[in-house]
């Protein structure tokens, strides 16, 4: 996708970082530069950039193509059937969360629109009175109000399938798709932070982000928000990559951003 190329440029910069550190800095800089418009541009990007970015992405796209020729072996679940189970149940919300992430998120983030952004990664309340008085304890009605990548909604299935590929022990791959899970918490939490300072919600006290106990100005919240976005896009692409090493042929690989 050459108008949303971040996330999946990080995905190879981190492929290539066991390759050459030096081209990892140069890939950045394509990423940062690509995903940081002036908030509430849609200005057109010009024909040069489009090629450029063709260029880049059909690059990347034979690298990625040939780290996967070359991939540790397959790491299966306690059993063909409880992982068939397990992607029936969790890789639906994953898939749609990741679809969410590049569209209307990068879209909210793009033009600063922060109650966009504190909804797409809120969390839902916390049970109430009316709740237990409810057949289901009133967790259809709570989990509705979760934002559309939030923990509740993309991040706790993401985490239960990566489970799925232990047994007794934890497998290195499990390890590898939880560390970027938890990459994808700290990202959603800054976000909704970062939403909340700037609709005036929540003090910025502890140095958000390193700024400083002071309230950041709307210009450092969108920078830090992009940032973060890009970051999440990384983690993302990376879950992606492991959870579909040596997935059984008869299972769809989980898509890219």
């Amino acid at each position: 996708n050459i108008h949303n190329p971040a996330p999946l440029l990080v995905l190879v910069m981190k492929v290539l970082s066991k390759v050459s550190f030096g081209f990892l800095a140069v890939s950045y800089s394509c990423v940062v530069g690509a995903f940081q418009l002036p908030p509430g541009s849609d200005a057109p990007r010009s024909a040069a950039q489009v090629e450029s970015r063709k260029d880049f992405l059909s690059t990347s796209a034979s690298i990625i193509t040939g780290a996967v020729l070359v991939s540790s072996q397959p790491a299966y679940a306690r059993g063909r059937a409880t992982l068939e189970q397990a992607y029936d149940r969790y890789t639906p919300r994953i898939i749609e969360g990741g679809k969410f992430y590049k569209s209307e998120l990068y879209g909210a983030i793009s033009k600063s629109n922060w109650k966009a952004i504190q909804a797409a990664t809120a969390e839902p309340p916390k049970k109430s009175k009316e709740d237990r008085a409810l057949k289901d304890g009133g967790v259809a009605k709570r989990a509705a109000l979760a934002g559309e990548f939030s923990n509740a909604r993309v991040l706790s299935a993401m985490e239960l399938y990566a489970a799925t590929f232990s047994d007794s022990s934890i497998t290195p791959k499990t390890k590898a798709m939880k560390a970027e899970v938890e990459t994808l918490r700290e990202v959603v939490d800054g976000m909704n932070k970062a939403a909340k300072i700037a609709l005036g919600e929540e003090s910025a006290g502890g140095g958000l982000f390193g700024i400083g106990s002071k309230k950041p100005s709307t210009s450092e919240l969108s920078k830090q928000v992009q940032e973060l976005y890009i970051k999440g896009g990384n983690a993302y692409n990376a879950y992606v990559f492991a959870a579909n090493d040596g997935l059984p042929l008869q299972l769809n690989k989980l898509p890219f951003l």
